[in-house]
């Protein structure tokens, strides 16, 4: 019969902490990872103890390697870079819209100094951060004036709270949306305190609707919210946007298009279908529209509004605006990604329409050599999907590898450990990865990803 081991014989956490081996932790990982950890390791020892009397007392040695690798594993931050092979260029659960070298580069000059954030270099004083970028915005959108806030979801509950609280806001049932996290529009309008005013039906509205809801006395606002993750198909029918707001404008009521995507482009240009753009907008009639900085702009995430100087200037002195506005790496990323519109090279230099636009020669062609270094699976046609609550339903025509292995959702679990983690796709019980979200550079990492995991669901 096993005899009890003495847990007085455990080398205490002082021993284990003048060792050669916990200076080096030390050195790494500091003193109170490092002395975290050895607590850690000998309170799991203890506990496991505690249910097997007789497991033998390991040495300061063995110790300090368990330590070693649970520290290395907390000292990795839970924010990673991964391989999107989805085909989804603005995946919500990937960060949407990877960003452009100057962007980036704009971005770390900025957050790794000082700035003029909040001064007035030409008059020595103190300034303001919402004139960072606001220029750039009027040019693009011909708008009088714009506001940059941290997202899309805070500039909608600004603008109500400062321009409808305690008064009514027009809204068709078409378009009351939820996407994703539970983001409802009647809910964020409920929490800036205007009250709702739904007309029509969950399928159809009528611009009589419009016309009749305007007319109560206590309406301040008319809004239309852009569908971003569904369609309206069937027995449907709705408004043009000139004509909401010329029905808005005849009761002096401003219209707000919450038009969410933000796209500077024409997406029909890439065989899309038609996204109304930030300036088409505009020109309908709108008097504010707000958009989102890492949508089909391909910037990073900010809330925009542009519009009507006098409403943009009331939504600016709104106290809700300082607890939603944007830091200055947004505002200096923002800015770098608008002067690649103003310079007509955003379909060049701005990751999400390089791949929008990608040729699906080119596409075939990484997906052959990638089928060609790993020696097996079939490349195949498929679709690419734009996604983040942009052109909902609409794809583009790609080319997959597509790799057959025993059981996939095993295979995809290994590709999720890797690092970098691969994010890819399972279809008819193939793994499938698409090439036009993957960077170029990208490519070897993948590839050593594909191998091991190709590897390990064969052992």
């Amino acid at each position: 019969m096993n005899e009890k081991t003495d847990l007085r014989e455990l080398p205490s956490v002082d021993m284990l902490l003048h060792t050669q081996t916990a200076a080096e932790m030390v050195a790494q990982y500091g003193r109170t990872m490092t002395l975290g950890g050895i607590r850690n390791a000998l309170d799991d020892f203890r506990k496991r103890h505690s249910g097997n009397p007789v497991l033998e007392i390991p040495g300061p040695e063995e110790l300090l390697i368990q330590v070693r690798k649970r520290l290395k594993i907390e000292a990795n931050p839970s924010l990673q870079n991964v391989i999107n092979a989805t085909g989804v260029v603005l995946h919500t659960n990937l960060g949407r819209a990877p960003l452009s070298q100057t962007t980036l580069a704009a971005m770390a000059a900025v957050g790794g100094g000082y700035s003029n954030l909040e001064y007035d270099l030409q008059g020595g004083k103190r300034g303001s951060r919402y004139v960072h970028a606001e220029e750039f915005l009027k040019k693009l959108t011909g708008a009088q004036a714009a506001l940059v806030v941290n997202n899309n979801a805070s500039a909608l509950l600004l603008a109500l709270a400062a321009l409808a609280k305690e008064k009514q806001v027009v809204i068709s049932r078409t378009q009351l949306i939820e996407i994703g996290g539970g983001f409802r529009i009647p809910e964020v309008m409920n929490q800036s305190g205007a009250k709702l005013l739904e007309i029509g039906a969950t399928n159809k509205v009528h611009l009589k609707d419009y016309q009749i809801a305007v007319q109560e006395s206590n309406v301040s606002l008319v809004m239309r919210a852009h569908r971003s993750n569904f369609k309206l198909v069937g027995f449907t029918d709705e408004p043009n946007l000139d004509e909401i707001a010329q029905t808005a404008h005849k009761r002096g009521l401003p219209l707000l298009d919450d038009l969410g995507s933000g796209t500077m482009l024409d997406t029909e240009r890439f065989g899309l279908e038609h996204e109304m753009t930030v300036r088409e907008s505009m020109e309908a009639g709108s008097d504010l529209v707000a958009f989102s900085g890492d949508k089909l702009l391909g910037g990073p995430q900010a809330g925009i509004i542009v519009g009507n100087a006098v409403l943009i200037e009331k939504i600016k002195q709104h106290p809700i605006a300082r607890a939603v506005r944007a830091d200055k790496v947004a505002l200096a990323g923002l800015s770098a990604t608008l002067l690649h519109y103003l310079k007509d090279e955003a379909e060049r230099e701005v990751p999400i329409w390089q791949m929008i636009s990608m040729a699906p020669g080119l596409i075939k062609g990484r997906a052959e050599s990638w089928l060609e270094q790993l020696g097996q699976g079939e490349v195949i046609e498929g679709e690419s999907t734009v996604g983040g609550g942009s052109l909902p339903g609409a794809t583009l025509p790609t080319f997959l590898l597509a790799l057959d292995v025993p059981k996939p959702e095993q295979t995809m679990d290994i590709l999720r450990k890797s690092r970098p983690a691969v994010i890819a796709r399972v279809i008819e019980d193939h793994i499938v990865v698409d090439p036009r979200t993957v960077f170029f550079n990208q490519e070897g990492a993948l590839i050593m990803a594909l191998q091991n995991a190709l590897k390990k669901s064969r052992d």
